[in-house]
């Protein structure tokens, strides 16, 4: 019960700092934004629409037609999140921050809204919109829903192009860029981990040397190549992002004709990592 109360009180904060990069920085400096959000500018730019209510009704309809692709538990933290960002959008209406500088605004309301989208994410909620529809992606078709999400965006950012003019998309994609980058910060940690998959004829003499040097576990596989048909030892070990030079000079000094593959790892658990429960 702790971590749902905890859980919705991240929603929520997160919901409000996506709304006052809206209020604050996007529709001041008259920019616009990908997803539902990105809609809802263009209405309030055409029709003056209340964002916060066209937010709800756009949001809560894709929220019904996409809930079977999304947990229980992430439908209820969207629903959290919906509701939070609707009322958010709607009582900072009219705020504003001195500022006339569009590019500083376009950085800012990236942070913003990197910020509370990553947030809301991280502790398994969504947007709804367009977030469900990375979501779905992520699942059936393996692709980062940061990068998921930047897509769709896009799509919507673009079609705002007879509306704010070719300059203001091209400041809008680059606070799109931004809350990305910072998303993706947020959902992934500052310590990202490397994957690493090692073939060599000196596989044992590396491994000592990773456990040595490096004090990580290094899992052995049974491989066999195609043409050659020999058997060959895989090595496998997960390591930090700035041990990867460490891990490259002992692969080199070893064997410098080795089959090294390094892969992105979003989250890892298990002994000398994170405690699952926690993630």
């Amino acid at each position: 019960m702790k971590k749902y109360i905890w859980d919705s009180i991240v929603i929520v904060f997160g919901a409000v700092l996506f709304a006052l990069a809206i209020n604050l920085f996007v529709i001041p400096s008259e920019l616009s934004e990908g997803g539902v959000t990105g809609l809802t500018i263009i209405f309030y730019y055409l029709f003056e629409w209340s964002p916060g209510l066209v937010s709800f009704i756009l949001n809560a309809i894709l929220l019904i037609a996409g809930y079977k692709f999304l947990t229980k538990q992430t439908v209820i933290y969207t629903i959290i999140a919906v509701i939070s960002l609707s009322l958010s959008l709607h009582l900072t209406e009219g705020w504003n921050i001195d500022s006339n500088e569009i590019l500083v605004n376009a950085i800012f309301g990236g942070i913003f809204s990197g910020v509370g989208i990553g947030l809301i994410i991280r502790v398994g909620g969504t947007t709804a919109g367009t977030t469900i529809l990375a979501k779905m992606t992520n699942k059936f078709l393996g692709w980062s829903i940061s990068y998921s999400l930047l897509f769709f965006d896009i799509l919507v950012v673009l079609s705002s192009y007879f509306i704010i003019g070719a300059e203001k998309v091209m400041i809008t994609l680059i606070m799109l860029y931004v809350g990305t980058k910072v998303m993706e910060l947020i959902i992934e940690g500052l310590n990202p981990k490397k994957a690493v998959t090692i073939i060599s004829k000196e596989s044992d003499t590396i491994a000592q040397q990773i456990n040595q040097k490096l004090d990580r576990g290094v899992t052995v596989m049974n491989g066999r190549g195609y043409y050659t048909k020999q058997a060959k030892e895989v090595l496998y070990i997960v390591i930090s992002k700035q041990e990867i030079m460490k891990l490259k000079k002992i692969v080199l000094a070893t064997d410098h004709t080795a089959f090294v593959a390094i892969h992105d790892v979003r989250d890892v658990f298990g002994e000398g990592f994170g405690d699952m429960s926690k993630g």
